[in-house]
């Protein structure tokens, strides 16, 4: 009986020991050979990838980082400079949103609309050239999309390794712009691209599309209820350049680089209306002084909310130097006519050279859009393109052609510059979530059976979720 009972508690103790071990081995498969080194130590693990700080946000680490990039993509032994871009990580199973503006990063926490909808990780870059991420010295020539771009390239192969699932690029604006490009120059990288509001001027010399969206945008009421406000600035043009010279006195604005005072003022009042629709919707308008019985405090406050006196300032150039480089060398920019300004302007609207330093060459290449135009028309893959209805810069859109495959080109109606797939009509929304979800490689299933059941798969958040598209008051994409 002793015999018995000690061969009982040996083999209890034997199968407790088998348990025990089987137990620990199966937490072993299901942790890997050794535990997942923190995602920190992951990405600092990265060569040139270095930490400025890391923002806790619950649910997310949010890193804000330093990349080596190369000066020159086509010689990299000619010096590198330090890229600054964020990092919300959620978990690496989930797919990774790649946001650009085409300006400064947002160094908060913050989501872009296809991140929310995927419910992904999101890595937003700084545009090469914007303090910073700039180079010292700065060689000017090396300011361009393509190596714009292959900042991107470079940045998505270092983090690809990490976050090895499904990979979108986005972004608003000039950050749609530079989506576009990042597509053209290296389709294999990204399985999606969402591009809103996405300016496309082809030919920078013929800008008759905006003359033709000005004559018809909004209503009558508002479009000569804007003309007018921008006439009577002009035509009190010495009491307000006044009012101008004291506001610049107590900022300590100046005005090198435009030239001159009065070049700056009638530069801001002629971008009233453009940034009016820019910004605005039509129900706005009813805020919009009478000009005839406005006072001059009211005129030049409408013109300071809408188009913002420090605009043209050296201080409100000096930080977008670089965007108006790219539009006097690549980008194009707007050349509206304005004829009901006919008599009363006495510079029209001025080139992107008006606005860089001098000391910094420029010269215009017009192949660079018409490149780009001709590839998306042609080779347009797994790419959405979002405009607002009443958008100037919707004026000269991206087109499909033919050749493009699982493309899109939706218009928001009545919705300005921050227009989204929110504010499309129904049908195209479920369809643009479906597929971005689709594209992302995580629409469920009732999704990929039926467009309209296709929502975002993240909660809302009020902070995270805040517009990554900016109002700005100057008069840029």
């Amino acid at each position: 009986m002793r015999k018995t009972l000690g061969w009982l508690l040996s083999l209890m103790v034997l199968i407790g020991t088998m348990g025990a071990a089987g137990a620990t081995a199966q937490a072993a498969t299901a942790a890997g050979p050794a535990a997942a080194a923190d995602i920190k130590d992951q990405i600092l693990g990265i060569p040139g990838m270095s930490l400025i700080e890391e923002k806790p946000y619950p649910g997310y680490r949010f890193f804000v980082l330093n990349y080596e990039q190369p000066v020159d993509h086509r010689q990299p032994a000619k010096g590198t400079f330090k890229q600054r871009l964020t990092l919300l990580h959620k978990d690496v199973s989930r797919p990774t949103v790649f946001f650009t503006s085409g300006y400064n990063v947002n160094t908060s926490p913050r989501r872009s609309e296809p991140t929310t909808i995927v419910d992904g990780n999101q890595v937003s870059m700084e545009y090469r050239f914007f303090t910073p991420s700039r180079p010292d010295p700065a060689n000017w020539a090396n300011l361009d999309i393509w190596q714009a771009a292959s900042d991107q390239h470079r940045i998505f192969t270092a983090l690809k390794k990490i976050y090895t699932k499904n990979w979108l690029a986005t972004g608003g604006s000039k950050g749609g712009m530079t989506a576009t490009y990042y597509e053209r120059f290296y389709p294999r990288d990204m399985d999606g691209v969402v591009a809103y509001v996405a300016p496309n001027d082809v030919v920078n010399n013929e800008d008759s599309a905006y003359d033709r969206f000005f004559a018809k945008v909004g209503t009558k009421e508002c479009r000569d209820k804007l003309n007018a406000v921008q006439r009577e600035a002009l035509v009190r043009r010495e009491p307000l350049e006044a009012k101008y010279a004291l506001a610049a006195a107590e900022n300590g604005w100046t005005f090198t680089t435009v030239g001159n005072l009065d070049k700056a003022y009638e530069a801001v009042v002629l971008d009233y209306a453009w940034a009016f629709w820019q910004y605005s919707l039509v129900a706005d308008c009813a805020a919009v002084p009478t000009a005839a019985t406005a006072s001059d405090q009211e005129i030049w406050d409408t013109v300071d909310a809408i188009s913002g006196f420090s605009a043209y300032a050296d201080q409100g150039l000096s930080t977008y130097t670089p965007y108006y480089y790219q539009a006097g060398t690549q980008l194009g920019s707007p050349d509206i006519k304005q004829p009901h300004l006919k008599g009363l302007s006495r510079y029209g609207y001025q080139p992107p050279r008006n606005f860089v330093p001098r000391d910094i060459p420029m010269a215009f290449q017009p192949g660079a859009m018409k490149d780009v135009d001709s590839w998306v028309r042609g080779n347009a893959h797994q790419m959405l393109f979002v405009y607002g209805q009443n958008d100037p810069w919707g004026a000269e859109p991206f087109r499909l052609g033919y050749g493009v495959r699982d493309s899109y080109v939706m218009i928001a109606p009545g919705a300005n510059h921050g227009a989204n797939v929110a504010q499309l009509l129904d049908g195209e929304k479920a369809l643009a979530t479906a597929k971005i979800l689709q594209w992302a490689g995580v629409a469920p299933a009732a999704a990929l059976a039926d467009a309209g059941r296709a929502a975002p798969l993240a909660a809302p958040d009020a902070v995270l979720d805040q517009p990554v598209l900016e109002r700005e008051p100057q008069l840029r994409p």
